[in-house]
């Protein structure tokens, strides 16, 4: 009996691994079942051992942890051995709505692969605390699929996009997109693994365009 051709991995995915890029991030920013992508890059490393380092090395330090961190971790475990739920952000508490803010962010660093093992570990008592809902995964790809729209854009040597006087509707959507970016920075909303995406991403991001003596144009690509 003949047996099965095993498929190759993909070799957009397994560079965007080897970039640093976890397999939660690969999937949503490609719209692929994770699954298929921790396969992929299961056959990558079974073909290329180093990878998994350049993987690691590429992806940086973990979340330092802090006392205020421990803290948190702490009263989310006894949130949920009193409530037997987690923390809302919808909650009437303030001190609910905090923990279930730093959850919030803790998931996105679990999904990028920065997250410190103290907390993972800490947290380990708490069952489903790093789940994200199907809403968050939308959103997620969401946002992701918009930064990387822009990218392109600016790519194509287009100036920074406007959400008001715009000339197309492409224009519109990023410039209302870039332009919550900055809000939520001002208001201290934007997480520190999105603004670092940005960041990294998209240099000029928070300035945008000169509000006078011609105009600011998005660096190009190297």
């Amino acid at each position: 009996m003949t047996k099965a051709k095993r498929r190759a991995p993909d070799p957009e995915w397994v560079l965007m691994y080897r970039k640093g890029m976890p397999s939660p991030k690969i999937a949503a920013f490609t719209l692929a079942p994770e699954s298929t992508v921790r396969y992929h890059l299961h056959l990558a490393v079974q073909a290329e051992p180093g990878l998994r380092d350049e993987h690691r090395k590429a992806l940086g330090p973990v979340t330092r942890t802090t006392s205020a961190g421990r803290r948190n971790r702490e009263d989310t475990v006894a949130f949920y051995q009193r409530e037997r739920r987690l923390p809302s952000a919808s909650g009437k508490d303030a001190r609910e709505r905090a923990l279930a803010s730093w959850l919030h962010m803790l998931r996105q660093k679990a999904a990028a692969g920065t997250l410190s093992p103290v907390y993972r570990e800490g947290l380990a008592a708490v069952p489903g605390w790093d789940t994200v809902t199907s809403r968050s995964a939308e959103n997620a790809a969401r946002w992701e699929r918009r930064m990387a729209e822009l990218v392109a854009y600016l790519a194509a040597g287009n100036d920074w996009p406007r959400h008001k006087d715009f000339e197309a509707e492409q224009e519109r959507v990023l410039g209302v997109w870039v332009h919550v970016q900055r809000i939520s920075r001002r208001d201290g909303t934007l997480t520190a693994v999105r603004e670092a995406q940005l960041n990294a991403s998209l240099p000029g991001w928070r300035e945008g365009r000169a509000r006078s003596g011609g105009r600011r144009r998005a660096p190009q690509a190297q």
